[in-house]
């Protein structure tokens, strides 16, 4: 047999050895180790979501006095703040989801999450290397031969192409990329609660900042009553019509009027502050868009789904079910360290010293290993760590069950408050019309000559208070309505 056809046989051999050797180990591999993931149980249907029965709230006349209704059969819409009836709302959160920090960073989260993900996946498929290595060399007299010259250096080029695979025969490599699954899935849906929040929070200020306008326009009309009323009263004081006490106590009323109004400034922009920087703003740069608190909606019908679908939608809930499912996929990964992994290697390449002549006959060289590593005694370091991620996934266990119970708090906290809002609100209407009414019978006293005017600016006065009362009854019932779609989960994925 001559040379050539003697050299690709070898190297057939060898090629075929290591392709048989790498197609067995690859299908080598066993059950993955360690426990397979389940769903913890959604709680039942009959459990409710507060201790007594709340099917609908009270109604009062005029806006946002309406009746709301719980709706068991439906679920949130994706957009929910809609249902507010703002254009300008709408804006604020479509823009802030482009710019806010808080949702930038998630996104570059999920995505390093997906990359490490999908980075494990390689340990599936054999590594492949290339290299290339030359070395200008002489040879020793003592080990060479006599008829070679010792004295003269040569040039040595080697190249190589090494392959190695790793059988995944326990599952260590399936429990890591399930690990890392799990909590790509959990990124996910730390963004979705990020995207919800940023809504939540937006709606909440934006209300805010509308009855805070509403507030101050009407806290400013107290003070023009209570200043003409001192204006008059210091007319009939001088005529002595009115005391020293008269134009005294009408000062304290200015006074205290006064004293209200700049808490009020100071919170309305301090709210612009927060719907800036929310909207990913500078504070000088954002905060000028306005709602009008009277043509706001109030959402009549709520999505309220049912308790054993709350666990589905409320993100932070799958969030904490993720990690549950990286935990429990970490204890395979340290009972699957504690057994032995199986390795493959191979090397096909050539060395001589000419650069053309690395594979010409009888300058090619080929291997094929295989390795076994079994730890036998560490001092008990593997058998600890198992232990670690058993009771990591404990700890899991427990922070989801305290997620559910926070889920259920938050939407059983947004119902019981919705309810005594409803209450609330239509106490304050209440004394809204009445202290209406009395400025308007006031009014025409006034008219018919049986009452002096400072008669009619404190009747002014009491309605406008009234009035202030009821739009923090409003703006507290748009609030906790808003708090209501947030502890539901939204509707955003």
């Amino acid at each position: 047999m001559n040379k050539p056809v003697a050299h690709f046989m070898v190297l057939a051999t060898g090629k075929r050895a290591l392709a048989s050797a790498i197609g067995l180990a690859m299908f080598c591999t066993g059950c993955a180790v360690g426990p397979n993931f389940k769903s913890p149980e959604a709680p039942a249907d009959n459990v409710g979501f507060t201790r007594g029965v709340l099917n609908s709230t009270s109604a009062a006349t005029g806006p946002g006095g309406e009746a709301q209704h719980f709706d068991t059969a439906a679920t949130v819409q994706r957009e929910w703040w809609t249902a507010f009836g703002s254009p300008t709302l709408n804006d604020m959160i479509k823009q802030a989801f482009a710019k806010n920090p808080g949702i930038i960073s998630a996104e570059a989260t999920l995505r390093e999450a997906h990359e490490n993900t999908a980075a494990q996946f390689g340990a599936y498929y054999p590594g492949i290397a290339a290299s290339y290595s030359p070395s200008r060399q002489t040879t020793s007299a003592t080990l060479s031969s006599p008829l070679n010259n010792p004295s003269s250096p040569y040039t040595l080029h080697t190249a190589q192409l090494s392959v190695g695979y790793t059988a995944d025969v326990f599952g260590l490599n399936r429990r890591n990329v399930e690990s890392l699954k799990a909590q790509e899935s959990a990124e996910q849906e730390q963004l979705e609660a990020a995207y919800l929040t940023l809504a939540s929070n937006i709606t909440a200020a934006a209300i805010q900042q509308a009855a805070l306008q509403a507030q101050i326009a009407a806290m400013q009309k107290v003070i023009d009553a209570d200043t003409a009323a001192l204006t008059l009263t210091r007319q009939q004081a001088q005529l002595g019509y009115a005391s020293g006490m008269d134009v005294a106590t009408q000062e304290s009323a200015l006074a205290q009027a006064q004293q209200a109004l700049p808490p009020l400034n100071k919170q309305l922009e301090q709210t612009r502050d927060l719907l800036a920087v929310l909207g990913g703003q500078l504070p000088a740069q954002g905060g000028s868009d306005t709602i009008d608190f009277d043509q706001l909606q109030l959402p009549q019908t709520i999505p309220l789904g049912l308790p054993s679908q709350l666990v589905q939608r409320r993100p932070d809930v799958r969030a904490a079910a993720d990690q549950v499912h990286a935990a429990s996929a970490e204890v395979g990964v340290a009972l699957a360290n504690r057994l032995p992994q199986f390795s493959l290697s191979a090397a096909y390449g050539g060395s001589a010293t000419s650069f053309g002549q690395m594979f010409s006959d009888g300058n090619t060289f080929w291997a094929l290993a295989g390795n076994v590593t079994a730890p036998l005694f560490d001092f008990g370091t593997l058998r600890h760590r198992q232990r670690a991620a058993e009771a990591a996934l404990d700890a899991a266990k427990a922070q989801y069950h305290g997620v559910v119970l926070t889920a259920f708090q938050g939407v059983a906290d947004s119902l019981y408050a919705l309810d005594a809002d409803a209450k609330a609100l239509a106490a304050a209407i209440d004394a809204e019309t009445a202290a209406r009414k009395t400025r308007d019978l006031t009014q025409q006293q006034l008219d018919l000559g049986f009452i002096n005017r400072p008669a009619l600016l404190a009747a002014e006065v009491n309605y406008q208070q009234a009035h202030v009362a009821k739009v923090q009854a409003q703006a507290a019932r748009y609030m906790d309505t808003a708090a209501l779609f947030e502890a539901l989960g939204g509707g955003w994925q």
